[in-house]
This record gives C-alpha cells, sequence and structure tokens, in this order.
C-alpha cells in the first residue's frame, strides 16, 4: 500500500455505460464499507500510480482491463477518525477490454449496473461524496 507519510492512496472506478454505472455490494465481513454499495478500487501497491492501481483492481474485481479514463476527483477520506487518512483518486472509466464486466473474488456479494440518477439515490452508499459525482455524470455542464 502507497502511502503520503501515513495517507493511504485509493484508486477508484466508476465504470459508465449507456447512462448506468457499475456498483458493487461489498460483503458485510469487510473492514472497510460493509455491506454497502461501491465503486470499484482499491488501496495503491508500493510503486504504483493511481492509474496503475485503477487498471490492476479493475482486473482483479471485474475482469477488464479500462483502456479509456480520466481522473473526475480526488477526495479526502469520508471519515478519517473511523478508517484512517486517505486520499481517494476518482476515475470515470468509459472503455475497457475483456468483455462484459464480471465479479471476482471474494469483495463483493453482488455487482450490478444501476442508472446514475438511482445511483446517485442509493441509501446505504460507501462514501457520501460519490452522490455528486454520480450526478455530474448524469448531467454534465456543457463548457463554452
Amino acid at each position: 500500500m502507497t502511502k503520503v507519510g501515513s495517507m493511504k492512496q485509493i484508486a477508484c472506478a466508476i465504470l459508465l455505460r449507456d447512462g448506468r454505472i457499475l456498483l458493487g455490494r461489498r460483503t458485510p465481513q469487510r473492514r472497510f464499507y460493509p455491506d454497502c454499495w461501491d465503486v470499484l478500487g482499491g488501496h495503491l501497491e508500493a510503486g504504483e500510480t493511481p492509474e496503475q492501481a485503477l487498471i490492476r483492481e479493475v482486473q482483479e474485481e471485474a475482469g477488464v482491463t479500462p483502456l479509456r479514463n480520466r481522473l473526475v476527483a480526488t477526495l479526502p477520506a469520508p471519515d478519517p477518525v473511523l478508517n484512517g487518512e486517505a486520499r481517494y483518486h476518482i476515475f470515470v472509466v468509459t472503455g475497457w477490454t475483456g468483455g462484459e464486466p464480471r465479479m471476482l473474488g471474494d469483495e463483493h456479494s453482488e455487482i450490478r449496473w444501476v442508472p446514475i440518477d438511482e445511483a446517485a439515490q442509493l441509501r446505504d452508499l460507501a462514501v457520501e461524496a460519490y452522490r455528486d459525482i454520480f450526478r455530474s455524470l448524469a448531467h454534465p455542464r456543457t463548457i463554452g
């Protein structure tokens, strides 16, 4: 796990397709954010950049390899007292190889494509700040 001082670094992937995002229901046994809906992702390993961790985590959790992604936000930990200091690097992934994403490993009990507006309304979302990011994807501002 890569740290800046004692700060954990986490890469988060919002897979986006046809107005829906891929969310995973974290298993109740997870230490962080148990039994709630979350985006894919995880901690950076030693020497990894956020982009490298993004690719590795999506491969491990969904069996696909991100090809098109962009960093949309960097957020502080929502509850540093409970979970420790962290920085969340949030990427939107709009292209990947490997077919249809599928649940791998034991981190999630379910993965599901959820309409963006519905995802922004979920009661049991892991990180409250995701709501605004989801809404910005559903209703992008035009520039110009």
